[in-house]
C-alpha cells in the first residue's frame, strides 16, 4: 500500500500578538496588523491585561486571549517626578522582561505558537520560532542629554537584536511622522522594515461641525488624570460643543454629560471614527499612535505632550515644525488662547501613501513560518 504524502502543517499559522501596556497606543496600532493577519488566514492569539485586554477584546471578541502581566508603569505628576519614577522602576522593568521571556517559552510550548509579534515588549523573543519587534523609537529621547541617549540606544538595541526582525510604523523617506526617533543615524543589526504608518481608521467624507472639539485622553497615571482635570475645567467655560473620550476602557465610573459636553470612558472604533471626523479640532497627547491616527484622518490637532516625557515633547515640537499640528505645554494651558492660535495656524497635511507594504511584509512573515 502506498504511503500518504507527509503534510507539514494541517492548521493555520498561530500568531501571538502582544502590545505594551503603557497607555493604549501600542494596542490600537496593533489593530491593523491583527486585521491583516486575519485576512491572510492566520490564527491570531492576543496577550495582555487590564485596559489593553478590554480594548482588544472589544475590537476582536472572537479571538483567543491569554493573560500576560503588564509593565504597569507609573509616571510622576511633574517632569522631574517622571524621570525619578522611571529610574525607580527600572529594576522592576528588567525583571518584567525576564519574566515575560520565561512566560513566552511556556506559552509557545503549551499553545503551539508559530510566531510572535511584540509591540515594545522586550522579553517576547524566542530561539525556535520567528519573532518580530515593533517600535517607532530606535532613538529614545532622554531628559539627561545626548550622552545618555547613546547609552540607552545601546541597551535598546541589545534587546531588539534578540528578535528576527524589527518593524517600524513609519514611512522610510524624508516625509515621515517620527523624525529622528524612527530614523536614527545608527540602526540595530537585525533587518529593519518600515511598514508605513499604522491606524485602525480611514479618512472619509464628513461634514466638520464648526466649534466642535474632540478631547482624547490617554496614557499612564497620574498624568492622564491631571490633564483630564485641566481640560474639564477649561471646557466648562467653552461656548461650543465637545466630546471627551477619557481613555478608560472597562472603567465603571463616568463623568456626567451635559447638552454641550459629552463624556465617554471609551468608544468603539466606529463611533470614535465618527467623532474624529466631525471635530473641528482634536486635543490630545502627542503619543505616536495618536499622531498616526490623526495623520491618517487629516485632522487639525492641538497637542499637549506629557510633561517630562521626552518622546512626546520631541514629537509635538517636530510636528509643529512640519506644520502638521500645534504643540502647547500643559502648564498654564488656556483653551481659548489655544483655539485662537489653532485657527490662525497654517496647517499642512502629512503626505501618507496607501499602506500596501504592511500586507506584503505580513505575507513574507507568514511565508517564513510555512517554510520552516
Amino acid at each position: 500500500m502506498e504511503r500518504a504524502p507527509h503534510v507539514k502543517n494541517l492548521r493555520k499559522s498561530r500568531i501571538l500578538v502582544a502590545p505594551l501596556d503603557w497607555g493604549l497606543g501600542h494596542a490600537t496600532r496593533c489593530i491593523p496588523i491583527i486585521r491583516e493577519l486575519e485576512n491572510r488566514g492566520a490564527e491570531v492569539w492576543l496577550a495582555g491585561e487590564g485596559a489593553v485586554e478590554s480594548l482588544l477584546k472589544t475590537e476582536f471578541p472572537g479571538l483567543r486571549f491569554v493573560h500576560l502581566d503588564g509593565y504597569r508603569a507609573r509616571y510622576g505628576g511633574t517632569a522631574a517626578g517622571l524621570t525619578w519614577q522611571m529610574l525607580l522602576q527600572s529594576g522592576r522593568f528588567l525583571n518584567r522582561i525576564k519574566a515575560e521571556h520565561s512566560w513566552l517559552r511556556k506559552i509557545v510550548k503549551e499553545k503551539s505558537i508559530d510566531g510572535v509579534i511584540s509591540d515594545n515588549r522586550y522579553g517576547l523573543y524566542h530561539e525556535s520560532i520567528p519573532t518580530v519587534f515593533i517600535t517607532h523609537q530606535l532613538q529614545i529621547k532622554s531628559p539627561l542629554g545626548k550622552w545618555s541617549e547613546r547609552i540607552i540606544q545601546q541597551k535598546n538595541y541589545r534587546y531588539i537584536n534578540h528578535f528576527n526582525e524589527c518593524w517600524i510604523p513609519d514611512e522610510e523617506g524624508k516625509e515621515n511622522l517620527g523624525g529622528e526617533l524612527s530614523h536614527p543615524k545608527k540602526n540595530p543589526v537585525i533587518p529593519l522594515k518600515y511598514i508605513g504608518s499604522l491606524s485602525r481608521f480611514k479618512a472619509s467624507q464628513a461634514t466638520v461641525q464648526k466649534g466642535h472639539l474632540l478631547v482624547l485622553l490617554s496614557g499612564p497615571e497620574p498624568p492622564r488624570t491631571l490633564l483630564e482635570n485641566i481640560l474639564t475645567r477649561e471646557i466648562a467655560h467653552y461656548a461650543g460643543t465637545a466630546t471627551v473620550v477619557r481613555g478608560l476602557p472597562g472603567h465603571d465610573k463616568l463623568i456626567p454629560s451635559t447638552n454641550r459636553i459629552r463624556f465617554y470612558n471609551h468608544l468603539p472604533a466606529d463611533q470614535l471614527h465618527h467623532e474624529i471626523m466631525n471635530a473641528e479640532f482634536v486635543i490630545a497627547r502627542s503619543g505616536y499612535s495618536t499622531l498616526m491616527d490623526m495623520a491618517r484622518m487629516r485632522k487639525k490637532c492641538i497637542l499637549i505632550p506629557t510633561p517630562g516625557q521626552p518622546e512626546q515633547e520631541y514629537l509635538a515640537a517636530y510636528w509643529q515644525q512640519k506644520q502638521f499640528a500645534i504643540g502647547l505645554p500643559q502648564k498654564n494651558f488656556n483653551l481659548q488662547k489655544a483655539l485662537e492660535q489653532a485657527r490662525s495656524f497654517s496647517y499642512k497635511e502629512p503626505v501618507l501613501p496607501p499602506n500596501n507594504r504592511l500586507g506584503e511584509i505580513i505575507d513574507h512573515f507568514l511565508h517564513s513560518l510555512s517554510s520552516r
